[in-house]
């Protein structure tokens, strides 16, 4: 465990239960904890694969969920030859998807005035943006998009962006549709209303017991597990479950660039003014969880870590970092705010303190799931920690890898799969930015800063199936029945052509930046967009 620092460092907002560190966690190297568990292979679980969290296991990217068959699970589904059974949210089709794609929305407007907006064209650039926030904001409220898709059968992929630890015991999609009101055409806030609520009823609508009794995600697995083997109907029914929830308890905080920490534990008001949870109150939360977890039939399950938010490139560091050796920059705030013009009294930030007490926050949160996983081996259970943390210090491009003396001991630089490494520039954690030439910055978070892209996913989904080999989960070729021999590799060639910003990058992102601070500034996007419940 990294050693406390000093209280010098503690921004007077900081609780007391937050101990803050003089470096990052130390992630775990044995996702089993060095702790054996004998496990009951008999008969074939019915559901191969279950998968419960927020946006990273929805498939969120750019601002909006879209293209559901690029999410993590659904490429583990793909390499495991069980992507035809894998039942997920069909895509989120018309407009890119909810809430706002803001990859539809550079490609537009680079259609219409290339790739920079000249200072004469700014007026009709502006009236572009919301004649297509109008369109969107129409298909999903009133048109097509309202209306939810049928599916039988309770999807295998549960997630829903946006939710936190509590969301997946409580939420279901009646206290969803409950939720949506009856829209307003805004002509200035052109987002959709309850754009969480209504992408929630396309993951959770079918998840319903035999008297039609809308299911939580937890409820809805399981159910799934009850259903037992492919041979009698008994035993374990999914054979891996995956758990990765818990960064909305803190992404917030550099989403707004506010810290709020979450209030007294009998706070009744849904915790939305939150956007970071004091350490024991995301424990209390965290047990209650883990307690419906234990209930599920699940042969293996995967608990993913909480990543460091404040390395998303969605709060930029300003300057130069506090001092050597330091991981911090004295300043955080938005990637289209430059160095020159920063004012720490008039932009948005938080400051050097605030993303530490973040970051150790985060740590505690992440010693307590490696908690639950070791109770829960220790009880007998095959569960396995993910390092979701983990995976992002090692690709951390300012914090770590360029500046060498930040880092910690136990740091080593990620290996990036061969297919990535040939691409021009190799793709790191920076704010994506791209020209006529091509991409020029980033390419492992998508255009909002916050969320990976395709091949961002496929690094999650090698992580994983790593795990899920450890485990003893076979997989096979696309036939289903042709079991793959050896360490199985996620095919990245094929997932830099699903990528389109990594195969055909906007060639106007870079000139186009200053739309993004025009839609935050006016419209409060970055907040609206990825907020619970909009």
């Amino acid at each position: 465990m990294a050693r406390p620092i000093v209280d010098e460092m503690r921004d007077p907002n900081t609780p007391d239960d937050v101990i803050l560190r003089s470096e990052a966690r130390e992630p775990v190297t044995d996702p089993t904890l060095g702790i054996p568990v004998n496990v009951d292979r008999q008969g074939t679980p019915r559901h191969r694969l279950v998968t419960i969290g927020d946006s990273l296991t929805h498939g969120f990217q750019s601002g909006a969920i879209f293209n559901t068959d690029l999410s993590y699970p659904a490429i583990i589904a793909w390499e495991m030859g069980w992507d035809n059974s894998f039942r997920h949210p069909a895509p989120y089709g018309g407009w890119g998807g909810l809430p706002l794609n803001l990859e539809y929305l550079s490609r537009r407007l680079e259609r219409e005035f290339g790739d920079q907006i000249d200072w004469w064209e700014l007026s009709a650039a502006v009236f572009s943006i919301r004649q297509f926030m109008d369109d969107v904001e129409d298909y999903w409220e009133r048109g097509r998009g309202s209306v939810i898709p049928n599916r039988k059968g309770i999807n295998h992929n549960l997630a829903v962006y946006g939710w936190k630890l509590l969301d997946i015991i409580s939420r279901n999609a009646d206290t969803c549709l409950a939720a949506i009101q009856e829209p307003k055409d805004d002509l200035v806030r052109q987002l959709v209303e309850n754009a969480n609520e209504r992408a929630a009823l396309w993951v959770l609508n079918s998840a319903r017991n035999e008297n039609a009794q809308a299911l939580t995600p937890i409820e809805a697995a399981a159910a799934l597990g009850a259903e037992g083997t492919l041979e009698q109907g008994q035993g374990d029914g999914i054979e891996t479950l995956i758990i990765l929830i818990g960064a909305n308890n803190a992404l917030g905080s550099v989403i707004e660039l506010r810290v709020a920490w979450s209030g007294d534990s009998s706070d009744t008001n849904g915790g939305n003014n939150f956007t970071v949870w004091r350490p024991t109150h995301f424990k209390a939360e965290l047990d209650q969880v883990v307690a419906q977890v234990k209930q599920i039939r699940a042969r293996h399950v995967i608990w993913g870590t909480v990543p460091h938010v404040t390395i998303a490139p969605i709060a930029r560091g300003v300057g130069s970092k506090v001092a050597p050796g330091s991981r911090y920059f004295p300043y955080y705030t938005y990637p289209w705010i430059n160095d020159k013009d920063f004012d720490p009294k008039d932009d948005p930030n938080i400051t050097e303190q605030q993303a530490r007490a973040i970051d150790s926050a985060i740590d505690q949160y992440n010693d307590d799931i490696t908690d639950v996983v070791k109770q829960a081996r220790q009880e007998g259970r095959d569960w396995y920690v993910f390092e979701t943390a983990g995976l992002l210090d090692r690709l951390a491009a300012r914090r770590y890898i360029e500046d060498p003396k930040s880092r910690p001991d136990w740091w080593t630089q990620y290996e990036l799969p061969p297919a990535l490494q040939m691409l021009t520039p190799v793709p790191d954690s920076r704010f994506f930015l791209s020209n006529r030439r091509g991409r020029t910055s980033g390419g492992l978070f998508s255009l909002d800063g916050i969320h990976p892209t395709t091949i961002g996913y496929g690094l999650m989904a090698q992580e994983l199936i790593d795990i899920m080999q450890r485990a003893g989960v076979k997989f096979y070729l696309g036939d289903g029945k042709s079991e793959r021999l050896g360490p199985v590799r996620v095919d990245f060639k094929r997932l830099i052509g699903l990528d389109t910003l990594i195969s055909d990058p906007p060639r106007s992102f870079g000139g186009h930046l200053q739309w993004l601070g025009w839609l935050d500034q006016n419209l409060g996007i970055f907040k609206r967009l990825l907020k619970f419940g909009n």
